[in-house]
């Protein structure tokens, strides 16, 4: 027996071990999983366990950069979405990005390990202990690019305060009431800019927002909500320039997150300014997309789209019951997979060890809990606890944060390469 009765309190405990890295990694969980391995064979891995496969990955780096040369815009990627070097140095080596955004000076400085040269902090900069460590970055490393949002006088003042004498440059960040963090009003933002030029250590070389907080939906009243947006972003451009409170010769227009970089491309590259404009969008979600959220409404998604993005993310699951008819229950849940914009869409299924791979589209999780999936499916469904099931994920924003690594897989599900995540 594995228990000993009377069950008793004895308050003993063994010496603490090393926390085991690499949760679906099988044994011990303290390295990655080999270059080769098959997870799907029941050798290897523990389950649930959530894999990156890197042919979507690479295609949609790829259709992105492709996106942007055609259009003349700059991209920083937006690291918060899987704060995983594995993926993010691909942006820059593989997809053309300029750099990568970052929405915390924690994620600033992440970036920075990561080896990443050009860095957007597409946020405001208030944290005092934050803008000191970024201004002695800055200064040990003249050759980094570093831009980051002012939306207030008391912003101008924090940066002024704990820069030291650190130049940063700063795009003005507006928004409109009901949205989220920017000026609500041209004069506010001529308020700002007068204080930005005046400072000795601020340069203003931009305007920046972010549609998304609109809520806007694919519609033709969504699209014109979205357009009428990035027109108050040009127009604020314009009324800075007029009054000559641009630090740069060219001004950076950036906006543009995973569902509307179509529109924020087309309204800023055909904005006419009194400088040159530098479009810089900061889609993040492009690199995973997803069988869910952005499978509907990513530009790609869009009818008459010339790009194709590719699902890169899958949980895989065991079946622990099968208690009645038409009901089975998986052992991932709200711990492994995003449940914010949509519930888990079964794919495959495949047999314990691996084999006999079939369609799972006809299956449907309709609840999570912290470690269980409701599987409903035909009662005449064959599937046995121990089976696999394979599922495409929503909105990869919040699915990256709960794994500390993930394996990267070929189409026949063997290691490629190991992407660890620094939340």
């Amino acid at each position: 027996m594995s228990i000993t009765f009377p069950l008793q309190v004895d308050g003993q405990l063994d010496p603490i071990q090393e926390a085991p890295h690499f949760k679906s990694v099988a044994g011990a969980g303290n390295t990655p999983l080999v270059p080769g391995t098959q997870v799907l064979d029941g050798s290897a891995t523990f389950s649930p366990m959530m894999v990156m496969k890197q042919v979507a990955l690479e295609n949609n780096l790829q259709q992105l950069a492709a996106f942007c040369k055609e259009n003349g815009v700059l991209l920083a990627a937006h690291g918060k979405t899987s704060m995983a070097p594995a993926i993010l140095r691909r942006a820059i080596t593989e997809g053309g990005a300029w750099g990568l955004s970052a929405a915390t000076p924690a994620q600033v400085r992440a970036l920075r390990q990561f080896g990443i040269r050009n860095v957007f902090l597409a946020n405001e900069l208030v944290d005092p202990a934050g803008i000191r460590w970024i201004g002695q970055w800055q200064q040990q490393h003249p050759d980094h690019s570093f831009l980051c949002y002012v939306d207030s006088l008391r912003g101008v003042q924090l940066l002024e305060q704990n820069l030291g004498t650190t130049p940063v440059s700063v795009l003005l960040e507006m928004s409109v009431s009901g949205g989220r963090t920017g000026c609500r009003s041209q004069q506010a933002a001529l308020e700002i800019a007068r204080a930005i030029q005046s400072s000795p250590v601020l340069n203003l070389v931009g305007v920046a927002g972010y549609e998304g907080a609109l809520g806007a939906g694919r519609n033709a009243e969504g699209i014109a909500q979205i357009q009428q947006y990035c027109e108050m972003l040009v127009d604020t451009a314009r009324v800075l320039a007029q009054s000559q409170l641009f630090s740069s010769d060219t001004i950076i227009l950036s906006a543009g997150g995973g569902a509307w970089f179509d529109v924020v491309t087309h309204c800023f590259k055909n904005a006419s300014l009194p400088l040159p404009v530098v479009p810089l969008i900061r889609s993040g979600a492009y690199m995973a997309h997803d069988n869910g959220l952005y499978s509907r409404i990513a530009p790609f998604a869009q009818p008459g789209a010339t790009h194709h993005f590719m699902p890169a993310l899958e949980i895989w699951g065991r079946v622990l019951s099968r208690p009645e008819p038409g009901l089975a229950f998986v052992d991932f849940g709200r711990r492994d997979v995003p449940f914010d914009q949509d519930l888990p869409n079964p794919l495959w299924l495949r047999d314990s060890n691996g084999a006999n791979p079939r369609k799972a589209e006809h299956l449907r999780i309709s609840e999570v809990n912290d470690q269980h999936a409701y599987l409903i499916l035909p009662e005449g469904e064959v599937l046995q606890p121990g089976d696999w099931v394979g599922c495409g994920i929503s909105h990869p924003c919040t699915a990256f944060d709960k794994w500390r690594y993930l394996p990267m897989v070929d189409e026949n599900y063997c290691v490629t390469d190991t992407i660890e995540t620094a939340f």
